[in-house]
């Protein structure tokens, strides 16, 4: 049973900036929910109940965001609100919330490490924190955790990117073993389109059994003098088996200004409350390009 996530969430959002200066880049919102909001509610939705974020310098935001605030749910209650005064509440419910401070930026491996006390002897999810990931059959996460169930190793969902975009991401070196579920060989950062063993990409979403922490530990910094996680998988699945899921889904990557503003507006056209404003609007702003 996969009970306990770990949510990386120590960035510091240079490519959002000024907006990250005094703001976590995790608390950006899409629509009127931040995405590390979005990204618990999939870690619940899996079977999650016990969530450790990790977070760094000007994170304070998000530890006030999952627990009560009284000012404003008595206001709420004074004027009667009560929808959004239990939507409020709701949010410091959702799972058992724990917070553990990087305190310097030694990349996501680094990040992952932190956790390894809290994790203790159990399999856990990763889920990086400023980053939606929707399934087509539901929570990303829980298919992950299905695969582990049935297959019992380290688990890393997989998006098919074009050929000429590999050389952007970490890529699986695998044999299929089952509908859409690659048994690993290999992990490539960031290799060629002519280096590149497949389109397969790692996509933000992890389960790993314990032993992830012993590879992380003896990881040597790399790449701008990181922990990189992928260097860890790399020498892990030589003795260990690790499986790619690739999702029936869609990953959302709101790091960037373009990736944020789409995501934001195909979020407004499911949104039951604006969607067909939106719609209305949009149509008629194309008609004036």
């Amino acid at each position: 049973m996969v009970k306990k996530a770990v949510i990386p969430a120590a960035g510091y959002g240079t490519r959002f900036l000024p907006a990250t200066k005094s703001q976590p880049k995790e608390m950006i919102p899409i629509i009127d929910t931040p995405v590390i909001q979005y990204v618990v509610e999939e870690a619940v939705a899996s079977g999650i109940t016990d969530i450790l974020m990790i977070i760094g310098k000007g994170k304070r935001a998000i530890e006030e965001h999952f627990d009560r605030n009284p000012i404003i749910e008595e206001s709420l209650e004074r004027k009667g609100n009560y929808e959004m005064l239990e939507k409020l509440k709701a949010i410091s419910n959702l799972a058992n919330i724990h917070f553990v401070w990087q305190k310097e930026m030694n990349g996501l491996g680094d990040a992952i490490l932190h956790a390894k006390y809290h994790v203790g002897n159990e399999p856990f999810a990763v889920l990086l924190g400023d980053t939606l990931v929707q399934g087509n059959k539901g929570s990303i996460t829980k298919q992950l955790v299905e695969v582990y169930n049935q297959h019992g190793g380290s688990v890393v969902a997989m998006e098919e990117v074009q050929p000429e975009m590999v050389s952007r991401y970490g890529i699986i070196d695998g044999d299929k073993v089952d509908d859409n579920v690659y048994k690993a060989k290999g992990w490539i950062e960031k290799p060629s389109p002519e280096e590149a063993p497949s389109n397969l990409a790692i996509a933000s979403r992890y389960i790993f059994t314990p032993e992830i922490f012993d590879y992380l530990e003896n990881t040597t910094p790399g790449k701008n003098n990181e922990i990189q996680l992928t260097d860890a998988m790399r020498e892990m699945v030589k003795t260990h088996p690790m499986y790619g899921l690739k999702f029936d889904g869609k990953r959302y990557d709101i790091g960037d200004k373009m990736g944020f503003l789409k995501t934001n507006l195909e979020f407004g056209l499911k949104d039951p409350e604006i969607s067909e404003a939106l719609k209305s609007w949009i149509k008629e702003f194309a008609r004036q390009l």
